[in-house]
Parts: C-alpha cells; structure tokens; sequence
C-alpha cells in the first residue's frame, strides 16, 4: 500500500477547476493499492493537512473543516514525509509520491514539481522541466517546430513593447488572429481579435495574466485533442474533437459546454486519428513529458494538423476530456489514475 500525497487548489485563478478534478481523481482511486494523503492549497498559498469529506473539496468548503491542519513536506532529501502541525505536535506520514491536481501556475507550470524533485518524491505526470515547456505556449511551439511538427505563424511581445511594431507583424499576420498569455491555462486572458482596433486592448487585458503574450494567427478548421500516457512506451486514447458552434473554446466553453460539443471518437477518417496520435506522440516525446498529458491540436479543411498546445495537467473528472478519451479506448478513469501513479513510481 503506498501513500500518494494529492495537492488541490492552489493560487492560481484555476483554484475552483483544481477542486473538481481532485474529487475526481480521490474518487477513482484504487484503495486496495493506494492511500490518498490530501493536502489543500489556498488561494492565498498555504498548505494544509485534510481528511475530511471529498464533498467538502468538490463544493469548496474543505478550508471550513476542522480536520485542517498546517502542513509542508519535510525538508530533508532523505526522508520522505508530510509534517502536519497539530498544535505543540507535529505528525509526519510517510509520502511514497505526489500526484498534484493542480491546474495552471503555481502547479502546472513546473513549481511544485521542481518542489518534489529537490525534495526527491517521485511526482505523478511531468516533472519540472517539461511541465514548463508546456505551459510556455511560444517555446513549446518552437521546440515541436524543431521536431518537424506544425505549429501556428505567430509573434511574441513583451513588456514594454512597441504598438507600431505589433500592428505591422498583426497586419502580416492577418485578421482574425488570437492574443494570447503566453503562461496561463484555461483560455484565460484569451482573445480572438478580428480587427486592427481591437488588438492592443486584448494585449493590454492577457498582460494582466502574464508578462508574456503570444499573438497567433487563427487556424482554419477544428480542435482536436489526444490524450497520451507513458514513459518510454505511449499509448493514446481516441482522438476527440471540439465541435463549436460559435466563437471560439473559452473558459465558459470548456467547462460548461453552452453551444459546443465534444465528440469522442472523433468524426474524422481511421487514418487521420491514426496520424493525429502520431503527431501527438512526437510532441509529447519532444517536450519531455512523462506520465500524462493532452496534446490539442488543430485539423484544417485541407488535412493538416497543427500543434495548439498541451496540457500536462488536464482535468480529471468523469466528464472531463483526458478521461473521456482514455474510456473511449478502453481505460476507465479508475485505471487511468492507478496507471498514472505506477508511471510515477516506475521513474
């Protein structure tokens, strides 16, 4: 039986998607092989020991419980433990590894992995240097167009950029086009702009996310997704597709699904899917992505893939499109977690 410490929250404007996830991913996991340590992030950053109700974390409530206790990993390399400070007592369980279900920065940008790494916990999914890569859109784009993959004509600004300059690239570019953050999830801070007026407000608003934005000229076609897993050997789920009938995949979209729906298989020919998965494949090698993670892509009308980006950690409840994808292929979420965390151990 191993001890598999779980963070959920965090502060990152994703801190309520990470609730739903983690309640997703305690629910499934296999009891006879696995035993949830779960520590709470809050929004403000600090850690907490909690063995309350998984009710209490999917509604937000968990910070209300009196179970919560202060918490933090130990600081020696050698030892492996949680300490949990209970009044004059701190208690230390043992942590075999750490599965952050953590969406966004401050989680899914490399931190707390790079935290487990120093630490010496094997950590489930990407460790630090891939979960970095991915959750830097321009860099990721760079090194899957050194891997012979397709990625979108783009350019990025930074602070302090010249608005003259970033017309003229926009104007070569062409309208519409999509601002972009260049380090947040969730399409927050996202903008599809179809008009030269409307470009230096949207960079101004996705700068209130991040200190990078990426302006992407916007690929003809639709969304497709491919869940992976693996280490050395991969193995995918079945292609799904995004079917919108407006506007473009937003926060709202995505989690509320108002006029899109999401198709799992795909509706696309054998042989696309087959390639889709090779090209997922070939992305998730040239980031250095272990464990998991969903690769979206775009699927022209002439039949080109182009790489969107990927998402090492992606949702985790039963209706989420990681986990959809995986049971369309045969992997219900149950084994898709138990698989997640040998992966972890197995590295």
């Amino acid at each position: 039986m191993k001890n598999v410490l779980i963070l959920f929250g965090g502060c990152s404007p994703e801190y309520n998607v990470s609730l739903q996830s983690a309640a997703g991913v305690i629910r499934s996991m296999d009891r006879e092989k696995f035993t949830p340590v779960l520590v709470g992030i809050s929004e403000e950053g600090d850690w907490y020991h909690f063995s309350g109700s998984i009710d209490s974390i999917a509604d937000g409530s968990w910070q209300a419980d009196k179970s919560c206790a202060p918490a933090a990993l130990t600081p020696s390399r050698g030892e492996r433990y949680l300490l949990v400070f209970e009044g004059e007592q701190v208690k230390k369980i043992p942590v075999d590894t750490v599965f952050p279900v953590l969406h966004g920065q401050n989680g899914e940008d490399g931190t707390v992995q790079g935290l487990c790494e120093l630490k010496g916990i094997p950590v489930v999914g990407c460790g630090m240097l891939s979960s970095a890569l991915c959750m830097d859109k321009d860099r990721a784009h760079k090194l899957a167009k050194l891997a012979d993959v397709t990625v979108p004509r783009s350019f990025l600004l930074q602070q302090g950029f010249c608005p003259e300059e970033a017309l003229n690239h926009a104007d070569s570019l062409g309208y519409p086009l999509f601002v972009k953050p260049v380090k947040a999830g969730s399409s927050y801070g996202v903008a599809k702009v179809s008009k030269r007026e409307n470009l230096l407000p949207a960079v101004g608003a996705a700068f209130s996310y991040d200190d990078e934005v990426i302006v992407e000229e916007a690929v003809p076609g639709f969304e497709v997704g491919c869940a992976v897993m693996g280490n050395r050997e991969l193995v995918t789920g079945e292609i799904d597709e995004v079917e919108l009938a407006d506007g473009f995949f937003d926060f709202t979209e995505k989690y509320n699904l108002i006029t899109s729906k999401i198709h799992v298989p795909a509706r696309i020919p054998p042989e696309k899917s087959r390639k889709i998965k090779e090209t997922a494949k070939t992305i998730y090698r040239a980031l250095d992505c272990r464990g998991f993670a969903r690769v979206d892509l775009f699927l022209t009308p002439s039949g080109e893939i182009v790489f969107n980006e990927v998402n090492t950690i992606p949702g985790f409840t039963a209706h989420s499109r990681f986990p959809s994808m995986m049971e369309a292929a045969g992997m219900p979420l149950k084994e898709v977690v138990t698989k997640a965390i040998e992966l972890a151990v197995e590295s």
